[in-house]
């Protein structure tokens, strides 16, 4: 007797991935480029939290998707495409950090400011300015905050937070035990909670200031509506 149970099932989870990457390591350039336009936002951001650097960042996702055009017929499907590419960028992050590291050794590098990025994510076009404006000073402080957090606890973090992997897939990404994501995690979040705390303390004495102009304009106006007796 046939038992047609096998036609019942679903398709592998990664056959989509493996016919991807076996049309890449033909030649075809519209499936590589289909392949980056679906992670690079995810692969972006990912580089970013690794590099602290918009700058660094692009050329670290440039030169990984190279190593992945070269070395996609490598690929089996044991991972998702995306959990694959996922390390290749991780290690071309910690390769320039490395190089990074031998040169401050070399010529100690001095405090720069950090270059201001452009927002490459357009606001909403029912959005108010000051809407986007509250919006981008509210990104900015969490951006900064995020890049203070160790590498370790920072990676996992936008890898969980941002990208909304679950904490199996962030363990094969970052080859890692999934305890430590967890544990990881919930330290990312503790120290993030503490410094936006700080700041939060720190601007809750300034809520409604009122001085300077503000004082002297009031000052004037009730003055000149004083009778003098």
């Amino acid at each position: 007797m046939t038992d047609n149970a096998s036609a019942t099932l679903p398709a592998p989870l990664h056959d989509d991935d493996r016919s991807l990457a076996q049309r890449i390591a033909t030649g075809d350039r519209a499936a590589f480029e289909l392949l980056m336009r679906r992670s690079n936002r995810r692969l972006y951001r990912l580089a970013r939290a690794v590099l602290r650097d918009g700058a660094d960042a692009e050329d670290a996702l440039q030169d990984a998707y190279l190593s992945a055009y070269r070395g996609i017929a490598q690929y089996r499907g044991d991972a998702a495409l995306s959990t694959w590419l996922s390390r290749l960028v991780l290690s071309e992050c910690l390769k320039r950090l490395r190089r990074q590291a031998r040169r401050d050794n070399i010529v100690p590098m001095t405090g720069l400011p950090p270059e201001n990025e452009s927002d490459t994510m357009s606001a909403s076009t029912s959005e108010t300015p000051d809407a986007a404006l509250a919006r981008g000073e509210i990104r900015a402080l969490l951006e900064r905050k995020l890049d203070e957090l160790p590498e370790a606890f920072r990676t996992v973090f936008v890898l969980r937070c941002v990208e909304e992997m679950n904490v199996e897939e962030t363990a094969q990404c970052l080859d890692i035990p999934e305890a430590t994501v967890r544990s990881r995690h919930f330290r990312a979040r503790s120290l993030l909670r503490e410094s936006l705390a700080r700041d939060i303390d720190l601007a809750e004495r300034d809520l409604f200031e009122f001085g300077g102009a503000h004082c002297d304009r009031i000052v004037a106006t009730v003055l000149s509506r004083v009778v003098s007796p």
